[in-house]
């Protein structure tokens, strides 16, 4: 062998081995009522994997997010996630948004089929959190633990008689009878129910039935265009209860659609800590990375913090999966983590409970538009 070519050789061999790429999918409502939910979400697990590709990956892999959007239509989830799943090979779902778009993925085996892990849902349903599926890892609070706060929190301050607003699908159907039963729960009275349709906002006639019963409260189990159709048509009304929102709904959306006057007052529960809170090393970690590498067209709020700490988690999970991961280490090395420091906020899985979390807050905007808790 020639000198030139033992060089050559030996220089190849010198050479750092290209990174290896593990894809991560997403399908999400990225356009209709829910496409800030979707882009908040993916933009803050982007976030986190830019700043964990920035120093060299995970073992070495750098880490690639592939998204398609369902338009929150259940069908689409289902038949996109299929399609994700063939085309990209994904180590891992992220992101998945809506009770009834995961009870169709649940329904149809999806992720069974394909033992490909799913983390981070945007659903806190009890459907869900009691389905035993072993392929989908809940990274916040479920909805009845957020109903329990609300109904708690406002029975110790006096108020008895309460309303349910609800979205007429899986989801607000589970919030229902989660808050029917913590009304029960609290000795407190249900004076109306009234819903609206999915993907509408069409709240008319809901505003009209729980405006004759005056509750002292209403519970709002709806997404963010509705809750802010409703607020308003409430409060023109004369309506003067107490509204509070689940965690779906984004408060200083809700200002912006309606008015920092209208929308004043509005109660929202929190599944992550405040954004823009330094009291927090979740928090100051995401402030720095977000300055660091300017994500555009998204602003830093509760649902990009959400989006953030479920790739951190899901990146915990394939950290412990070793150099070489599969979906099953992957999964099996989720059901491994516990009391796992997120940042001041702890996770913990096991192979009989998948919801890592249970943090709820409880906010309210001002009159700027803003959250205070």
């Amino acid at each position: 062998m020639s000198r030139n070519l033992i060089g050559a050789l030996l220089a190849t061999l010198a050479l750092p081995l290209a990174a290896a790429e593990l894809t991560i999918a997403q399908v999400a409502p990225f356009s209709g009522p829910l496409a800030p939910t979707g882009s908040h979400l993916r933009a803050g697990a982007q976030l986190y994997f830019d700043a964990v590709n920035a120093k060299g990956g995970i073992h070495g892999n750098k880490l690639r997010l592939v998204s398609k959007d369902d338009g929150y239509k259940a069908e689409e989830t289902v038949r996109l996630t299929r399609e994700l799943i063939a085309e990209a090979q994904p180590i891992a779902l992220f992101g998945a948004v809506g009770t009834g778009n995961v009870e169709a993925l649940i329904k149809e085996k999806v992720v069974d089929a394909a033992g490909v892990p799913l983390v981070s849902v945007r659903t806190g349903a009890s459907s869900v959190v009691k389905s035993g599926n072993p392929w989908i890892f809940m990274t916040r609070a479920s909805y009845a633990q957020e109903i329990d706060k609300i109904v708690q929190q406002y029975e110790t301050i006096g108020y008895k008689s309460f309303a349910i607003f609800y979205q007429n699908d899986p989801f607000g159907i589970d919030g229902l009878a989660s808050a029917e039963a913590s009304i029960k729960k609290a000795n407190c009275q249900l004076v109306a129910k009234a819903s609206y349709e999915k993907n509408t906002t069409e709240v008319a006639a809901a505003v009209k039935t729980i405006a004759a019963a005056g509750p002292q409260a209403v519970i709002m189990v709806s997404n963010t265009a509705a809750s802010a159709e409703f607020l308003k048509q409430s409060r023109a009304s004369g309506n003067l209860a107490q509204y509070v929102t689940l965690s779906v709904t984004d408060g200083p959306q809700v200002a912006k659609k309606i008015g920092n006057e209208a929308a004043k007052g509005l109660a929202l529960t929190q599944v992550v800590p405040d954004p823009n809170s330094r009291s927090t090393p979740l928090i100051r970690e995401i402030q720095e990375s977000f300055e660091k590498f300017k994500p555009k067209d998204v602003t830093l709020n509760h649902t990009f913090i959400e989006g953030y700490l479920g790739a951190k988690i899901l990146a915990e999970g394939l950290r412990r999966a070793g150099a070489n991961p599969s979906r099953q280490k992957l999964r099996d090395a989720l059901e491994s983590i516990k009391d796992y420091d997120i940042g001041g906020q702890y996770v913990g899985f096991s192979p009989s409970n998948h919801v890592g979390m249970s943090y709820v807050d409880i906010t309210i905007l001002n009159k700027e538009g803003k959250l205070l808790r």
